[in-house]
């Protein structure tokens, strides 16, 4: 793929960059905050982790996310818009003034599949290679269920055609959901990962604990627990959380007393320069003064 389709490639570094700005985002509350310092990125990447099962999903994600918003966009000359020839009439949604409406397929639709397996051509030719290994069959299903979070949730848009505004025919197409509603989604599933083992064929994978139901395509799966992230540690890939900005009146994971493991926090005061008072003078130009501003902030010991 790296030779014979390179300007794939580079849709699939941006996907990875999207996917890693996106786990970054999800996770600027908690103790591991997806950093992307690359010594402990990649510790986190060598364990079986329910962190590690997140960013192979969303980084499988990204990758399907930006390959077809460049099919869609004419930058890539193997795909462009989603051919509908076969697919059925779209139904029509409730709204006033679209009963008996004529409906089409057209516009320019996100052609998921293309994303969907060019993604899978290169997130899952590594881990093929470990065929039976448990490891390669979780990382794989991680995979797959970063890829439906995208494909599964394509959304209809439509436009309106007729004159003075009537609408006597619609043109639909199909759209992907907003990263940021793949990366919510994936979230939710990484809050109820499923913890498993490996079955005794090499093959199969079994839920851990008494009637647990299996995991579905869409679950994010693991199979060993997380360090706490308290404290730094280069094998765990942990930063640690001492420094780390907390909310004080908080009760959640961005809450003093869990982000900063019990230690405590101290209360700092900084100046940060910004701007303000921006003007906009024709034409076309904004000038802003640079104003001082005290911020309160916690931090943890």
């Amino acid at each position: 793929l790296c030779q014979l389709e390179p300007e794939i490639v580079q849709e699939v570094a941006k996907g990875t960059k999207l996917g890693v700005r996106e786990c970054q985002y999800q996770f600027r509350f908690r103790r591991w905050n997806c950093t992307s310092h690359s010594k402990y990125f990649g510790k986190i990447l060598q364990q079986d982790i329910r962190e590690t099962a997140f960013v192979y999903a969303i980084t499988a994600a990204g990758v399907s996310h930006a390959i077809t918003q460049a099919c869609s966009m004419g930058e890539l000359l193997q795909c462009g818009c989603e051919l509908t020839r076969s697919r059925a009439p779209p139904s029509p949604t409730a709204g006033p003034g679209t009963e008996g409406t004529a409906w089409e397929w057209g516009g320019c639709g996100d052609d998921v599949q293309f994303g969907y397996e060019k993604s899978q051509q290169f997130m899952d030719a590594k881990s093929k290679k470990g065929k039976n290994d448990i490891r390669a069959l979780i990382d794989l299903h991680n995979n797959e269920a970063g890829r439906l979070a995208v494909r599964s949730y394509m959304r209809t848009e439509c436009k309106c055609h007729g004159l003075s505004g009537s609408c006597t025919l619609r043109t639909c197409w199909r759209k992907m959901p907003h990263f940021r509603e793949v990366g919510d989604r994936l979230l939710e599933r990484f809050n109820g990962a499923f913890k498993v083992m490996g079955g005794n064929d090499g093959k199969t994978l079994i839920p851990v604990g008494d009637n647990i139901k299996p995991p579905d395509k869409q679950d994010l799966i693991y199979s060993a627990d997380s360090p706490d992230f308290c404290s730094a540690n280069r094998k765990t890939g942990s930063l640690g959380t001492r420094g780390r900005v907390c909310n004080s009146t908080a009760m959640d994971t961005s809450g003093c007393d869990l982000l900063c493991c019990g230690r405590g926090h101290r209360d700092e005061t900084v100046v940060l320069e910004e701007n303000c008072l921006c003007r906009f003078h024709w034409c076309c130009v904004v000038q802003c003064r640079k104003c001082s501003v005290r911020q309160e902030l916690s931090l943890c010991i």
